[in-house]
């Protein structure tokens, strides 16, 4: 881990926040790329030279260029990528106030599934000219889809199609990117308690713990982490989508 230079989506809170700080804990570096300047600096400040806050849209294609290149000014290279970056909504196809926004479905697509694929395309060009290890790996990209994925829930049409994107594309990108070394996994994590449930009132959050079968609570995103870290220790896992669920399957709502 203390090689690792890593770049972190959605980096300023959640599941980003929590592998970031197992990243530095570890003795490595990262970069947070996030559009909450404020909480992105509040951290650099609280964890020291090995981090650095890019202010970056990861669906846009100059943002995320410019993200990379602040990276390897300050680092000299990334050889780790982990999309946290995401968006949730709930909206039915059809319901009492009308159809299902189109512009919607496009902003969660856009978001979840475009911005993951713009920053795996744009750092797997950074992490080709990387120095191989001794199993000619360059690189490691971990992307984070959703339990919605496999059973998505009445109301989660444009958050499973997204996410269902994500998990989708790890297996051909692995493929294509085993030419320069670089892995590819993603994280399909279950209820986990990041700032979207921070809001719910505890009778709602004790009811959703206990559709976990065991153990009966929400995940942290410390073990969203700590699976990252395993991941990359790991080489060889690749291709592969790995559900960090406590064996849920959730319900249609």
């Amino acid at each position: 881990m203390n090689d690792v230079i890593a770049v972190v989506t959605g980096g300023a809170s959640g599941l980003g926040e929590a592998t970031v700080r197992k990243i530095v804990a570890e003795g490595g570096k990262a970069v947070i790329f996030d559009l909450n300047a404020e909480r992105g600096q509040a951290l650099v400040e609280e964890l020291g030279e090995n981090v650095q806050y890019a202010r970056v849209n990861v669906t846009k294609e100059a943002d995320v260029a410019a993200g990379l290149e602040q990276a390897v000014a300050k680092f000299g290279a990334i050889n780790v990528t982990v999309n946290c970056a995401g968006i949730a909504d709930a909206s039915k196809v059809l319901s009492k106030r009308g159809v299902h926004a189109l512009d919607l479905f496009e902003k969660v697509i856009s978001v979840n599934l475009i911005g993951t694929f713009n920053v795996i395309r744009l750092a797997a060009e950074k992490m080709q000219h990387n120095e191989p290890n001794e199993d000619g790996q360059r690189g490691v990209i971990i992307n984070t889809a959703s339990v919605a994925a496999f059973d998505g829930q009445i109301g989660q049409a444009a958050y499973s199609a997204s996410k269902g994107g994500v998990a989708a594309m790890t297996l051909p990108i692995a493929r294509e990117l085993a030419e320069i070394g670089v892995r590819v996994m993603t994280i399909a994590p279950g209820l986990v308690e990041t700032p979207m449930f921070a809001s719910l009132p505890e009778p709602a959050r004790t009811a959703l713990a206990q559709m976990t079968p065991f153990p009966k609570r929400l995940g942290k995103p410390s073990e969203y982490a700590l699976l990252v870290e395993s991941i990359i220790k790991n080489g060889l896992l690749n291709g592969e989508v790995i559900r960090l669920d406590g064996a849920i399957r959730m319900q249609p709502k």
